[in-house]
């Protein structure tokens, strides 16, 4: 079992509580496998050939255990928790304060020994950064990226080392193939956003780090997404409320982190997200359309929180999704475009990627 004891699984599952007190589990259970609600710990096989990533199975095609089931002996997937569902909250000031309470117990948990801190400058990685002062932070781009910049700024407003992996062309060629090697994906999207995780990993290893702790799920918890602040006009989404969009982007969790786990793992640390702690999680769900996403603000509630720890011009900071905000996809593409893989072609990138492979 990964994440936590058997015995507090089986009480999970006797009791039905989706949110245990956890940051995530998955494991081998009385004959069967068991992946926690929100698929934080990944997991893959049959139970009598199974393993934590694909490489430990012997089957040709092994397909993860879906989030929230055990599945049986026979190979028989059965859902026996599903995220709840509370009203949303009706004082404010009460949210906030259980979320920071809850942000603040999991932050005192993280334990600093060999722990380094992926730093991108925006609330989410600096509210991280907060949980262990003398962590290392590292933040992955090009030269000109606009996280370098970023991280750089808010570093200097929280006083605290940062080093920088400064990525060039060889690293992205470099990087591709280990990064499909691991993930098992070779789409795009997938392999642009795990690039730059592999990479600061891989920097964060090399220099002694056995952990890297992240703001995953900070976005799709809090309302970080520009798709749930006008979810009715946005065909992005189905739901037409700000939390039914917010939702909508919790249920692609399980499939990012088993894509962002896979990577982190292959690249030599163990991933760390206090933000997604079992209290966080049920801090978050409660919190009213307008502390998630507003016309002039996303992750309202989170910013509130979190100026108990960190400075206004590191609260209000906008984050860009990593694959953009490390310049990783355009430098991606302009491979691409160099290797003959235009832009008019159906998939250019994507041939790329495989080209690599």
């Amino acid at each position: 079992m990964r994440g936590t004891d058997a015995e507090t699984v089986r009480r999970a599952l006797d009791s039905g509580d989706p949110l245990p007190g956890t940051n995530g589990f998955a494991g081998a259970l009385d004959g069967a496998l068991v992946r926690d609600v929100l698929g934080r710990q990944p997991i893959f096989g049959t139970p009598d050939d199974w393993g934590f990533a694909p490489s430990d199975v012997d089957a040709a095609d092994p397909t993860p255990v879906p989030a929230g089931h055990v599945r049986e002996a026979d190979g028989t997937d059965r859902r026996v928790w599903s995220l709840p569902d509370p009203p949303a909250a009706s004082d404010d000031a009460t949210a906030i304060a259980d979320l920071r309470a809850a942000i603040d117990d999991s932050l005192s948990r993280l334990d600093p020994e060999r722990l380094a801190v992926a730093f991108s400058g925006g609330v989410d990685s600096a509210l991280v950064a907060a949980g262990v002062p003398d962590a290392l932070c590292y933040v992955v781009g090009f030269p000109d990226a606009h996280d370098v910049a970023a991280a750089r700024s808010a570093a200097e407003a929280m006083d605290r080392d940062l080093r920088v992996v400064e990525l060039t062309h060889d690293d992205l060629e470099r990087a591709v193939p280990e990064v499909v090697a691991a993930t098992g994906r070779t789409n795009p999207m997938d392999v642009c956003i795990a690039l730059p995780l592999y990479l600061v990993a891989e920097r964060a290893a090399a220099d002694g780090a056995d952990r890297l702790a992240l703001g995953q799920g900070a976005d799709e918890l809090f309302g970080g997404y520009a798709k749930v602040v006008d979810p009715a006009d946005d065909d992005r989404v189905d739901a037409t409320t700000v939390r039914g969009a917010t939702r909508e982007v919790i249920a692609s969790l399980p499939a990012q982190l088993e894509r962002d786990v896979l990577a982190l793992r292959a690249a030599g640390v163990e991933p760390v997200t206090p933000l997604l702690a079992d209290g966080v999680v049920e801090a978050a769900l409660p919190l009213p359309e307008h502390l998630l996403a507003t016309d002039d603000e996303r992750k309202v509630g989170l910013r509130r929180a979190a100026r108990e720890w960190l400075p206004s011009s590191v609260v209000e900071t906008d984050k860009k999704a990593v694959q953009y905000g490390s310049l990783v996809s355009r430098e991606l593409d302009r491979l691409a475009r160099q290797a003959g893989f235009k832009r008019r072609m159906d998939d250019h990138l994507g041939q790329y990627v495989r080209s690599l492979v």
